[in-house]
């Protein structure tokens, strides 16, 4: 299998194919998330834009795989498997430690001399200049499991099922440490747009720290506030699909979400 090819299988996931899209968007989880989490937006969004969404390995089915305790090398890999893509036009959208991510691979893309992202959507997750010295990976696995309540983006079922548990830890613990030990690099800058999407009652990120994005590029930048906590995507998800592609598609959202989704944006 070519190197390009292979890459591709192995680190994205296209639940719905969409070869005459006018825009892919690749998306990157949360900490301790999988690909199969931007299930409902890929279909919200297909066929206009296709989603990729990225598996992270040390999960589902790269359970067999050692997990990347750090996000720059782990950003290093993503970035591999997005330059694989044709030149099609593509933006990001991460959530939480994905928003990260997804700055630091457009941030790659920039530096190859690659075009671009079109946009840049980061949700969930405070501007990379906002640091916060939270040090949850390393603690006990008793107080990552209550952070993980607290959160309430891991079902109650898993978190009580003791040998779920077991097979999920070592990925969750992986990927706190990589994001909670990541430290940004002042006076690197994006290029392009940035739309920042944020919970109204997230724990874990104020509406100042979200609207800080502004700080990490040179493009225009618009910040909207949705009902909900820390996974307030999972609850929203028609109002987020409808508010990427009308920034994907200059307006045009009944061609992507659906007649009905495109005045459901909540803005702040």
């Amino acid at each position: 299998m070519p190197q390009a090819a292979e890459q591709f299988e192995k680190w994205l996931r296209r639940s719905h194919p969409a070869p005459d899209s006018g825009v892919r968007l690749v998306c990157l989880p949360h900490a301790g998330g999988s690909a199969s989490f931007y299930f409902p937006m890929s279909k919200a969004l297909a066929p206009a834009v296709e989603v990729l969404a990225v598996q992270y390995p040390g999960r589902q089915d790269r359970r067999g795989e050692p997990n990347i305790p750090s996000l720059p090398d782990l950003a290093d890999r993503i970035f591999e498997a997005v330059r694989s893509l044709d030149e099609k036009p593509l933006a990001l959208f991460g959530h939480s430690m994905g928003a990260v991510l997804a700055y630091e691979v457009a941030l790659r893309m920039q530096d190859a001399g690659l075009p671009s992202p079109v946009r840049l959507f980061t949700s969930g997750r405070r501007a990379p200049s906002c640091e916060r010295d939270e040090g949850v990976h390393t603690q006990s696995d008793e107080h990552m499991v209550a952070e993980l309540r607290k959160l309430s983006g891991t079902s109650a079922a898993m978190l009580n099922d003791p040998e779920l548990l077991e097979m999920i830890m070592p990925a969750i613990r992986s990927d706190y440490r990589a994001v909670e030990t990541y430290r940004y690099e002042p006076g690197r800058r994006l290029d392009c747009p940035v739309t920042v999407l944020t919970g109204d009652s997230d724990p874990r990120v104020s509406i100042e720290e979200a609207a800080a994005w502004e700080n990490h590029t040179d493009g225009p930048t618009d910040l909207h506030v949705l009902p909900g906590g820390h996974f307030y995507l999972a609850e929203q998800n028609a109002r987020v699909a409808a508010l990427v592609a009308r920034r994907l598609d200059g307006g045009r959202a009944d061609a992507y979400a659906g007649g009905g989704l495109a005045s459901a944006e909540g803005s702040g």
